[in-house]
């Protein structure tokens, strides 16, 4: 399956090689503060494909926080976030929001609430490692 994904605007666009075909898609909703007041929803697949396209460099606001560990590329035109980001071992890693999913099912999604209240940097980077999305190009 291929999923493709936009701010509002268009300015960051992504496309998502998911295989095989999911059954249902997991989308965490992540309660930290920032995913919070964004409504922030992500999914990844480890074996997946991630390809982000942004037209407009100079419209792409990173914002870290909390162990900053985690960058965040949030559209300044239009303020939707699709990509988190985070470099580990000088590899990237990412998930992407299903918010900012066009034309896949909302019944694929299982959503589920995720804290990481507490989670100590390395296991939170260890966490990250297994289940983000390793194959990137940004």
């Amino acid at each position: 399956m291929l999923i493709r994904g936009k701010c509002h605007c268009g300015n960051i666009a992504f496309t998502l090689a998911w295989e095989p075909d999911p059954a249902e898609i997991p989308a965490r909703a992540c309660t930290c503060s920032f995913c919070a007041k964004h409504g922030g929803v992500w999914t990844s697949n480890p074996g997946g494909a991630l390809k982000v396209v942004v037209e407009d460099p100079s419209l792409v606001s990173r914002y870290r926080f909390g162990t900053r560990t985690a960058t965040f590329h949030i559209c300044a035109r239009c303020g939707v976030v699709p990509v988190v980001t985070s470099r580990i071992d000088d590899r990237l890693y990412a998930v992407v929001s299903v918010n900012a999913f066009e034309g896949v099912d909302p019944s694929l999604l299982r959503r589920a609430s995720a804290s990481f209240d507490g989670e100590s940097e390395e296991t939170r980077l260890a966490r990250r490692k297994r289940n983000w999305i390793a194959k990137i190009d940004f």
